[in-house]
């Protein structure tokens, strides 16, 4: 047996039958070195970039190790974002559907306080959060960290760039002091390593490759700039020229994030925002219609960007260099992931050399600055994504799943299922995304149907 084969390790057979009906063949680099220490009861420290299969490694750590008719909180993890928090969650739902009667709550901020403590009050045996909400709800008493098993710290040094360090050493001042803690980094600042002396007994330390991906995954371009309105002219132009069906443009501010959203959406593209202003309704929709392919272009602020998880990111398009050159790497890693290739373009002006020069050093390779597409590149008719994004006010609470979805779409003289792509189930709506040309057809589908004895409500989202 492969040292590989997820079977090797000492995993329940539900556990190991559902990873390989996920569709996880061979455990990933990240899951091969941590996943025995993690069973083992090892404090651990890994150092991987997004997208190398962290979540499941301890997802499947904390899984295995669950007292299931305990409903006290036995793990605890942390995320910086609400976004993460939910694609954590989602994640480790996922790996657990086997697995009877597995209670989870997420607790991210910006979200009704009320309703997280009466869910609270029921008791879970995991909680994934982001640490301003974890320490309102200790704060108020509504939560107990005195049976925590497992603290899990996911992406470390992005809650500490964020400015939660005081928040995370009171929550961790309230855990059980006989603990297993994981930490999960792309990068290990001082002050990830100061917590960890203080924190962690005896951890193992693992070390893979992040700051650069291999070269035949990620292809880099520089464009010079000699002016802001040809900056913006640039980035029509790339999106332009790799007319890529889903493309992210980083910004550095909020109010950049917002003025190049609206001057995109002017000249045709299809784009959407993903910024600190926007409610979290907002948010998430933006999220789900960028991830079922029914928006073409993200643009968004890195803080807002956190967690974004999102495996076929096919360009990415830094409209200024970052200031922390970290950020940088973490942003072109946003694509060129799982294997794929993927394309990252960043412009620059004269004003930004001593960046360029900077970068050079820490990425360890020369940057040759190239000349933008010729304008010709440019058409009147804009690249379209090729889906469009039903809403439908039903979700898990009217007990609606996926299946029943997706069987009220195909049925009898219904959609293709090929003509059906990503659907997203929330509490109390849903998200689906449908082939532009059938989208007519399906809202005809689901408003001539019902569902436990009551008309779908859907709308078409643009």
């Amino acid at each position: 047996m492969s040292s590989k084969d997820f079977a090797s390790l000492p995993l329940s057979e539900d556990l190991i039958k559902n990873v390989a009906s996920l569709g996880y063949e061979e455990m990933t680099e990240i899951q091969e070195l941590s996943l025995p220490a993690i069973l083992d009861g090892k404090d651990l420290i890994a150092q991987a970039k997004t997208g190398t299969g962290k979540t499941a490694a301890f997802g499947l750590g904390v899984l295995s190790k669950l007292v299931l008719d305990d409903y006290r909180i036995q793990v605890l993890i942390l995320c910086p974002t609400r976004e993460l928090c939910e694609q954590v969650s989602k994640a480790i739902r996922d790996l657990a559907r086997m697995m009877p009667n597995i209670k989870l709550l997420s607790l991210g901020g910006g979200m009704p306080f009320r309703p997280q403590m009466k869910s609270v009050a029921h008791g879970a045996h995991i909680v994934v959060g982001t640490p301003g909400r974890i320490l309102k709800h200790l704060n108020k008493s509504s939560l107990s960290l005195d049976h925590v098993r497992t603290l899990v710290l996911d992406e470390a040094d992005r809650m500490l760039d964020m400015g939660f360090q005081d928040e995370i050493d009171a929550i961790i001042d309230q855990t059980n002091k006989q603990r297993q803690t994981l930490l999960f980094s792309a990068t290990y600042p001082k002050k990830i390593a100061t917590i960890a002396k203080r924190v962690m007994k005896d951890p193992l330390r693992i070390e893979l490759d992040s700051q650069v991906h291999e070269e035949s995954t990620i292809e880099q371009h520089f464009y010079k700039v000699t002016s802001e309105s040809q900056r913006l002219l640039g980035l029509q132009l790339l999106l332009d020229k790799f007319k890529s069906e889903s493309a992210v443009v980083f910004c550095n501010t909020k109010q950049e994030a917002k003025d190049i959203c609206k001057d995109l959406s002017k000249v045709g593209f299809s784009t959407l925002a993903l910024h600190g202003d926007l409610e979290q309704k907002d948010r998430q929709e933006n999220l789900v219609r960028f991830a079922n392919k029914s928006v073409a272009v993200l643009v968004a602020t890195d803080v807002a960007a956190r967690g974004l998880d999102i495996d076929s990111i096919d360009l990415v398009i830094n409209y200024h260099i970052s200031r922390d050159f970290e950020v940088h790497v973490h942003r072109i890693g946003r694509t060129g992931r799982a294997g794929k290739n993927g394309i990252a373009c960043s412009l620059h002006s004269q004003k930004e050399a001593h960046k360029i020069s900077l970068l050079q050093e820490f990425l360890g390779q020369e940057i040759e600055s190239e000349t933008l597409p010729d304008r010709s590149v440019l058409k009147e008719l804009k690249y379209r994504p090729q889906m469009s994004c039903l809403k439908i006010l039903f979700g898990k609470k009217q007990k609606l799943r996926a299946g029943n979805l997706l069987g009220a779409l195909t049925g009898e003289k219904g959609l293709k299922g090929d003509q059906v792509g990503k659907m997203h189930i929330f509490d109390y709506y849903s998200y689906v995304a449908i082939e532009r040309q059938s989208v007519n057809h399906a809202l005809k589908i689901l408003r001539d149907d019902k569902w436990k004895g009551r008309a779908y409500k859907c709308m078409l989202i643009r």
